[in-house]
């Protein structure tokens, strides 16, 4: 099998943490704005953290600086450590497959990272809730680039650079569950299995040319086109 580098995405793919991002984003723009309307009127599957914040102030017509967007997310990210601690575990879900595809990748040598629209430290805090975080050797995320497509050829080059090759070596495969994963993959020559434990069904990812649209990891579909 050709050298292989998958990206994971977070929210949606591998975990359903029951809207605690969008949660605390609002908490973070009523804090700094008195406004937690600011995200309501767009939809966030598949945008990057620093994308949604600089949407967010500019529905609410507040400075879109780089300073101001750092400002938000740092109260953010206060917010989501304690919406994510005090979340019953039983509400916190990790989508079915998504550990024994870890386990099995490992076992194949395969680069295993993130390709994630959370910055650093929001993706450590949802993941490490269910104890994921450590599973996943390096990635891309949205610390990286507010742009998708630039953030996943972070996290592929930096997946080849775990296997020792140069990335037009590797196969390179983004598991995400919106079309805008399914977008980033095929902007950087990646392939997608799209899987369908987010807001999109199965029928509405395959409409976007991935690889593979399945409703979980868990499918043989989904094994066959990560392993077979």
């Amino acid at each position: 099998m050709q050298p292989t580098i998958l990206l994971f995405d977070v929210d949606g793919t591998l975990i359903d943490s029951t809207g605690t991002g969008r949660v605390a984003l609002e908490d973070a723009f009523e804090a700094l704005y008195a406004r937690r309307d600011a995200i309501s009127s767009f939809r966030l599957d598949g945008m990057t953290d620093p994308a949604i914040v600089r949407q967010g102030l500019q529905v609410i017509g507040a400075d879109v600086s780089d300073a101001a967007i750092t400002k938000v997310l740092d109260a953010y990210l206060a917010r989501l450590e304690h919406h994510v601690a005090n979340i019953p575990l039983e509400r916190y879900r990790v989508h079915p497959g998504v550990r024994a595809t870890i386990d099995r990748a490992h076992a194949a040598g395969h680069a295993v990272g993130l390709g994630t629209g959370n910055i650093v430290p929001g993706a450590k805090i949802k993941l490490s809730r269910v104890d994921l975080y450590e599973r996943f050797d390096f990635g891309g995320f949205g610390s990286d680039a507010e742009d998708r497509p630039t953030l996943i050829r972070h996290g592929a080059e930096r997946g080849a650079e775990r296997l020792g090759l140069p990335l037009s070596r590797c196969r390179v495969v983004v598991i995400g569950d919106t079309p805008k994963d399914i977008a980033a993959a095929h902007a950087i020559g990646a392939q997608c299995l799209a899987v369908a434990t987010g807001h999109f069904s199965v029928a509405e990812l395959a409409q976007h040319g991935c690889m593979r649209a399945v409703e979980h990891l868990e499918t043989e579909a989904a094994q066959n086109a990560l392993f077979a």
